[in-house]
């Protein structure tokens, strides 16, 4: 089988990208693509998941072993075919490419159709992809805008310790150098 897979970027309104790959392709295959179609390099630790109609996240394909999550199995992009995951049109996938800030790609099975080929290739790219990596610190854009976070975050910058219920705390002792 042949998946068409498009993927779109909130952050870009004229990106879009479509790929088609080999129902046998691997996850590692379609990162490879990704990353080539848009010129990024391969140093951060990208994954994808499966997501719901509402794009909650769910099975996640890791670049690297990562180890099993209560809800589900670990899977690595080099051991995991496509078909595995992808088995109906207008399925949905996340591919995050920024891990940091969990910056992503919305990806969507557009079509699959009978038909052989290797791999994964490039069909369209529209549009310029943001960068990979989000370079402004969020802590950073708060702090520029004036807001004053001692007053209007924290709130007032005076307490009163009578307002700490001790309660529980007084049997607490850190002296081995240990959390607990």
């Amino acid at each position: 089988m042949i998946y068409r897979i498009n993927f779109m970027s909130e952050e870009a309104d004229n990106f879009k990208l479509t790929l088609e790959a080999s129902s046998e392709a691997t996850f590692l295959d379609l990162h490879k693509a990704i990353l080539s179609a848009v010129g990024y390099p391969d140093d951060q630790m990208t994954s994808f998941f499966m997501c719901n109609a509402q794009w909650e996240k769910e099975q996640e394909v890791t670049l690297v072993e990562m180890g099993d999550t209560f809800d589900y199995d670990n899977m690595t992009m080099e051991d995991t075919h496509l078909d595995e995951l992808l088995y109906e049109q207008k399925q949905r996938l996340l591919y995050v490419f920024d891990p940091m800030f969990e910056r992503s790609f919305f990806g969507s099975l557009a079509k699959i159709e009978p038909g052989d080929m290797d791999g994964v290739r490039l069909i369209e790219l529209k549009g310029k992809a943001p960068k990979q990596l989000q370079t402004e610190d969020p802590a950073a854009a708060i702090v520029s805008s004036g807001l004053d976070l001692d007053e209007d975050f924290f709130g007032n910058d005076t307490y009163d310790e009578g307002d700490i219920d001790m309660e529980g705390f007084q049997d607490l002792s850190f002296e081995d150098g240990s959390m607990f």
